[in-house]
């Protein structure tokens, strides 16, 4: 379990405190509920005065949140592709370090995406994301124009299609890493095939 009562703790700038508390709450929350846990409790875990903890954390909802920002924020620049090679080259990266994160972070992406439908912060964080991966995965495709409506439906359907898969197999664990990658992939080209654009051609030849 991540410390915070070590004796170099009080000469932490602020930014290295605030991400050692962050780091405990991300383990804290995985292990304990929302409603088991309060402000003096988290202090008492790390180690410093509950007017500490306010200082840093206003209540105890800014702080859940914030833990679920930081790995949000930490999944997201995992999966930023390379800007190399075919796109669907790069997506197969992009699909295989999510993966890799997931397996490693797993109790605390179920969090993640738990929470998405009671906490309205981490709702809009979540919907950045898919956006924005999104916008990309349509910007390998579509370089140069816009995609069609139908390609464009068709990777945002996918991105909410991969968040229920992921789940099932972070519950599961019955199906191999290399196995999902594929299936996530083959199910996008699946879509991007139904949806009967130039660019779902594209993808599927590329590489």
């Amino acid at each position: 379990m991540v410390s915070l009562s070590q004796p170099a703790y009080s000469r932490l700038d602020v930014e290295e405190r605030r991400r050692r508390l962050l780091e405990m709450g991300t383990e804290l929350f995985t292990r304990h509920s929302y409603d088991e846990l309060s402000m003096a409790d988290i202090a008492r875990h790390a180690g410093i005065s509950k007017g500490l903890m306010y200082h840093y954390f206003p209540s105890k909802r800014d702080y859940f949140v914030a833990t679920l920002q930081q790995a949000a924020t930490e999944l997201a620049a995992v999966v930023e592709p390379s800007g190399t090679g075919t796109p669907l080259e790069q997506l197969t990266a992009s699909v295989d370090a999510w993966l890799t994160w997931i397996d490693a972070n797993a109790e605390a992406y179920a969090k993640l995406m738990q929470s998405a439908t009671s906490v309205g912060e981490v709702r809009e964080l979540i919907e950045g994301i898919r956006e924005a991966t999104a916008q990309r995965i349509l910007d390998g495709l579509s370089p140069d124009s816009e995609p069609p409506p139908a390609v464009r439906s068709a990777v945002k359907g996918w991105l909410w299609f991969m968040d229920g898969v992921l789940l099932d197999w972070v519950a599961h664990r019955d199906i191999g890493r290399s196995a999902l990658r594929d299936q996530l992939l083959g199910t996008l080209l699946g879509a991007l095939a139904a949806a009967a654009g130039p660019d779902a051609a594209e993808i599927s030849t590329a590489g």
